[in-house]
């Protein structure tokens, strides 16, 4: 399988959805983002910290790996 093609099977599995923040959580999120080095999405961001939660509650196996885009 080429990476692209692998790009896209992996891209498939996702799930997309709304969610709802109140805007000082966004601005934290934004702000948390700029502090890294590289272009850290929210998405990305997000995605890291219900990986670290499931971590911490013993779940980790149920996620995966963080998807891009904002």
């Amino acid at each position: 399988m080429t990476t692209k093609a692998a790009h896209k099977d992996s891209r498939s599995r996702l799930e997309r959805f709304t969610m709802r923040l109140p805007a000082e959580m966004v601005e934290a999120i934004d702000a948390e983002c700029s502090r890294r080095a590289g272009n850290v999405s929210r998405n990305t961001w997000i995605t890291e910290a219900v990986q670290e939660k499931l971590a911490r509650n013993g779940a980790a196996g149920q996620s995966t790996s963080a998807g891009e885009g904002a």
